[in-house]
């Protein structure tokens, strides 16, 4: 059975409510969110085209730097 999904119960992105006029306090609060939610990982990462092999070659560097690190680690 597929359930349809109603839009309406799911808000499109994030909001921050602005009470009292307050904006610097609403503009923090949604940085903070912003920050919870990798937000601004996830547009850093896509703000501009990446090819496959480069993708393939950072995340085994970054495998072996973690590796590399565990050795150390357990050597102590």
């Amino acid at each position: 059975m597929n359930k349809r999904i109603n839009k309406k119960d799911y808000p499109n992105g994030l909001q921050v409510e602005v009470r009292n006029n307050n904006i610097e306090k609403a503009l923090r609060h949604l940085k903070q969110l912003l920050k919870e939610n990798d937000w601004i990982l996830a547009l850093r990462k896509n703000d501009f085209y990446r090819k496959p092999s480069d993708v393939r070659r950072e995340k085994k560097a970054k495998s072996r730097a973690r590796i590399k690190y565990q050795q150390k680690k357990n050597e102590w």
